[in-house]
């Protein structure tokens, strides 16, 4: 990745956040308490305990939903307004605008981020070590996420945006509230293998194993940080081919 495809994406997130920051202030609000719903549930039916996987939940939530929702939200209303059409129409590659898309709603979750963040700091539920490993966690779930909701809204362009919509609240349901994200993923039992392939649980699991919150070994960290490289690196990639098809 050259330097003008980086400076061309974080013009183009600049450009899509500041204004839809004026417009609605609140929408910072909005995140947060998306991302706080299913923790309040889990405070009042699971106790104590269920409450620290809740605020790692929670963490992990406005990462991950931000990064699929949006970035599938933003591609179809841009294509709505024909922003799409002007941006690639210059010389940006589209390789930027996908990267634009998605750092956008990432800066705009941001004071989300940080305030569950210093809620489990100050809660004790992260230390040091594992606001560390954290954080190349979350980066990577955001990207794969991102790049997922980039492929599902470019490859489905025909569809409606009411359609697109409600695709990406399914989604964000089912990568995000229904695995054990919010729950230690034990509590599946003997399915408990299935957060091994959704990376949204793989990050809250990895968080959780830093943290002392569950159990982590050398082989299931190992293989959850492999899972979480691949499904980042091949949603990229696709991503990646899907640009350059866009550019002929």
């Amino acid at each position: 990745m050259n330097s003008k495809t980086l400076k061309d994406a974080l013009i183009i997130a600049r450009m899509k956040a500041l204004p839809d920051l004026k417009r609605q202030p609140l929408i910072l609000v909005v995140i947060g308490i998306v991302s706080a719903i299913p923790l309040f549930f889990f405070t009042i039916s699971g106790g104590g305990e269920m409450v620290e996987h809740g605020i790692v939940g929670a963490i992990v939530s406005t990462v991950g939903f931000i990064g699929v929702n949006a970035a599938i939200q933003d591609v179809t209303w841009d294509r709505y307004v024909k922003v799409r059409e002007m941006l690639v129409a210059m010389p940006v590659h589209p390789a930027s605008y996908a990267m634009g898309v998605a750092l956008a709603p990432l800066l705009l979750s941001l004071p989300g981020i940080v305030f569950f963040v210093l809620i489990a700091v100050g809660t004790g539920v992260l230390n040091t070590f594992a606001l560390v490993w954290a954080v190349p966690a979350l980066l990577l779930c955001w990207s794969s996420l991102s790049a997922t909701g980039f492929i599902v809204s470019t490859y489905l362009y025909k569809s409606s945006p009411y359609t697109l919509n409600n695709i990406a609240n399914i989604l964000g349901i089912g990568l995000i509230f229904l695995p054990p994200v919010y729950y230690p993923a034990e509590m599946l039992g003997s399915l408990s293998w299935l957060s091994y392939i959704i990376p949204t649980a793989n990050t809250a699991e990895l968080i959780r194993g830093f943290a002392g919150l569950a159990e982590l070994s050398l082989e299931s960290g190992a293989i959850r940080w492999l899972a979480l490289l691949a499904t980042t690196a091949v949603f990229t990639l696709l991503t990646a081919l899907k640009a350059r098809w866009r550019d002929v």
